[in-house]
């Protein structure tokens, strides 16, 4: 449960949750986008790529936010198309759940049926820190799927290397991007997960990392006619969605999976993210 209990009862929105709506086969036929799946695919510029990394291709997905609105089918149908992809990396970039941090234990085992050429990788986000964060990084690693926290890794493609890190969360967390990318070394390009995209602001001058990958925002969930978010949250309040160049750097926020506050999308449908990395 939430460590700061909300006004309206948990039991309540769960309650709601058990209605046809949120399970039936009927999606696709309604104006409510929140159990649409779109694929948005964005070809990243990445400057001194090695050959070898040309191409490389990286799944995202985030903001999954398990009950009581987005039901477990919804994400099984997400993991079986970012599957379809045959993804180089697949990313995990936080807020898998919503009120309970028990519902891990449902998400979880569906997670690990991801399937990438060099591995699913993952970090947390604020509603893992609302909850109880041990629990949800304990769970994902039974199942296979490394946690991030303030961590990294070089992985290995063909004859290069590719560092991928993960920052903790930027608004209940304790990010720190030099212990982050302490063990980067030479030209490697770096590739950040960080769960709010304002954070790239944080750190913007350290020319090195060549793309954020983030969530959080739900590309404000709702969005007038002109494409204009209704909802900015806290560190997501300037790349609400899609690829900016901050500085030299690139952040990529997807509009993710789930749908928390109210069950409701409008012109703002959820996203699994393709993203190739080619040279400059």
């Amino acid at each position: 449960m939430l460590k700061n209990p909300t006004r309206v009862h948990q039991k309540i929105l769960n309650r709601i949750g058990e209605h046809a709506y949120f399970h039936d086969d009927r999606h696709s036929e309604r104006r409510n986008e929140m159990r649409w799946l779109t694929v948005e695919r964005t070809t990243v510029p990445i400057r001194g790529l090695p050959e070898s990394l040309e191409g490389t291709t990286i799944v995202q997905l985030t903001d999954l936010h398990l009950r009581p609105f987005t039901q477990i089918g919804h994400i099984e149908r997400a993991v079986y198309l970012a599957n379809s992809l045959k993804p180089d990396i697949i990313t995990l970039t936080g807020d898998y759940v919503w009120h309970d941090a028990e519902d891990v234990f449902e998400l979880a085992p569906t997670l690990a049926k991801l399937n990438a050429k060099y591995g699913v990788f993952s970090i947390l986000g604020n509603h893992e820190h609302k909850t109880d964060p041990q629990l949800i990084t304990e769970t994902f690693e039974k199942v296979g799927i490394p946690v991030f926290i303030n961590q990294a890794i070089d992985l290995s493609i063909g004859k290069s290397l590719l560092y991928l890190a993960g920052i903790d969360d930027g608004w209940l967390g304790n990010p720190d991007i030099r212990q982050t990318l302490d063990a980067h070394r030479g030209n490697t390009p770096i590739v950040l997960m960080a769960h709010e995209p304002d954070m790239i602001d944080w750190y913007a001058d350290d020319t090195r990392i060549n793309l954020q990958l983030s969530g959080h925002t739900h590309g404000g969930q709702i969005q007038s006619a002109a494409n204009k978010p209704l909802v900015r949250p806290f560190l997501g309040r300037k790349y609400v969605q899609g690829l900016h160049k901050v500085n030299e750097s690139w952040v990529y926020t997807s509009r993710g999976i789930g749908t928390t506050g109210i069950p409701l999308r409008r012109n703002c449908s959820p996203e699994i993210t393709h993203i190739t990395l080619v040279a400059a």
